[in-house]
């Protein structure tokens, strides 16, 4: 029986276990390399094409994931691992693993549905899931929005695209809509053209369609016009602010009340008789 020494082991059993080892991790750190090369590559065929961006970034995302799982595959294999039992056990574990975290696979098909069908694209201000603001990047399993009073909010990509979604950017114009009350003293006519000339002096609002300045109702304390003028999306809030600040300041100019809510109180005497 022969004697097992250091620089037999090393030989026999060390030295090619090492080997392999060195070469798994060759091949791992070869294979990401080339995986982003690729990815890089198909995102840049993609927007040569004019694809949305949305639709780039996830499919980059998905290829890599998909090319690296094969890179681990080629790895394990060097490592004298059997793959075909290691794909069976990775499937059964993939179901049992399914099953428990469906929510998120619910969430990746929301995502790829998102952006194949672009109910909104990146930049845009939606509402959707309960939670509105503008659209910095769709994930393969969440979207973020980032609000106007800048907070980022992650919602999951189910909810988004479950839920009712209000895309405000996905037409380039927007009516303001805008109710001015003024006072039954006051002249109706008078009120119109000062508001119509407010709307005539800002070049932001659209000739066409043209604006509309119309008596809405006779409420209880004011005679209420409804101002819309249409102006582009980036304009809007814009333009409903300086409207809102002009026709109150040319109504003040004017002797236009802006009347707040009241009750008029009648009390009546009651003459008792003695008995």
């Amino acid at each position: 029986m022969s004697e097992i020494t250091p620089s037999s082991l090393w030989g026999n059993s060390l030295m090619p276990w090492f080997i392999k080892a060195v070469l798994a991790l060759v091949i791992f750190y070869v294979g990401r390399i080339v995986a982003k090369w690729i990815c890089s590559v198909l995102a840049r065929q993609m927007t040569k094409h004019g694809l949305d961006e949305m639709l780039i970034r996830l499919t980059k995302n998905t290829a890599y994931f998909a090319l690296m799982a094969v890179v681990i595959l080629a790895a394990l294999d060097q490592l004298g691992i059997n793959t075909t039992s290691a794909l069976a056990v990775f499937g059964a574990a993939g179901l049992a693993i399914g099953l428990a975290v469906k929510d998120s696979l619910s969430n990746f098909a929301a995502g790829v549905m998102i952006a194949f069908f672009q109910p909104f694209k990146l930049g845009h201000y939606i509402e959707a899931a309960g939670t509105a603001g503008t659209v910095m990047e769709v994930g393969m399993f969440n979207s973020t929005l980032l609000t106007p009073d800048n907070k980022r909010v992650i919602v999951p990509n189910r909810l988004v695209y479950n839920d009712t979604i209000v895309n405000y950017s996905a037409e380039e114009t927007r009516r303001v809509d805008i109710v001015f009350g003024i006072g039954y003293e006051d002249d109706i006519n008078q009120a119109r053209e000062l508001i119509e000339s407010v709307l005539a002096a800002d070049e932001r609002i659209l000739k066409d369609p043209a604006p509309v300045v119309a008596v809405n109702e006779l409420a209880d304390s004011s005679v209420n016009f409804v101002v819309r003028p249409w102006v582009k999306g980036d304009d809007y809030w814009d333009v409903r602010f300086t409207m809102m600040e002009r026709i109150k300041l040319i109504f003040d100019e004017n002797g236009i009340s802006i009347p707040y809510p009241q009750q008029d109180v009648h009390m009546h005497q009651v003459e008792t008789q003695a008995a």
